[in-house]
């Protein structure tokens, strides 16, 4: 698919072709999103199809994980109409925070911090992310804002996968992401040829 072309209908996940496979090993991600938000109108429906699955009045504020959980969290606030906060990789932030050490897809140990004056007892705080593959990172996430005593009032990806991580994460919190069910099966496999032919 051509990153110009959007087909008629737009139907839930038609952005996900434009998706690219991973040429670089398994040092990196199984498939980089980024291209398709360069589709305007992709960006546009990948941010409303997970977004507009959860009550808005469910919702008090938007929190995108570092780095590329930015992009989708902070266009997520517009159509929701509530604000945006950053979980950071640690070190970035010159305020006091809290922190959580977590390992990543590829195994490695990291640590992400969340300044201190914004979460509170009460606040529903929707995460964001670009992909959920092992849920190491979200989980991490999580532990944040409920160390701090606010509720997480959903989980919003491009992708979530079937892995333990990403199981755990659908049983246990609201969730929404752009994948159709049908697609699911070969989201979890990686199978990126069957996804450019699904449209």
């Amino acid at each position: 698919m051509d990153v110009l072309s959007v087909p008629a209908g737009r139907p839930r996940g038609w952005y996900l072709p434009l998706m690219a496979p991973n040429s670089r090993g398994p040092a990196f991600a199984c498939l980089d999103p980024s291209r398709l938000y360069c589709n305007a109108q992709a960006l546009a429906d990948c941010v409303k199809d997970p977004a507009g699955a959860l009550p808005r009045d469910s919702i008090d504020l938007v929190a995108g994980i570092d780095a590329m959980g930015f992009i989708l969290g902070r266009r997520s606030p517009r159509p929701l109409g509530k604000g945006f906060l950053a979980i950071r990789k640690a070190g970035h932030l010159c305020v006091e925070t809290r922190s959580q050490s977590y390992s990543d897809y590829t195994g490695r140990d990291k640590v992400m911090e969340v300044r201190l004056d914004v979460l509170r007892p009460g606040l529903k705080v929707l995460l964001v992310d670009q992909w959920i593959e092992t849920g190491g990172t979200m989980k991490a996430a999580i532990q944040l804002v409920e160390q701090q005593g606010a509720t997480v009032a959903g989980v919003a990806a491009v992708a979530i996968e079937n892995t333990e991580g990403g199981k755990w994460i659908k049983e246990t919190y609201r969730f929404s992401h752009c994948v159709p069910e049908e697609l699911q099966l070969h989201v979890d496999a990686k199978n990126l040829d069957f996804i450019k032919t699904w449209n």
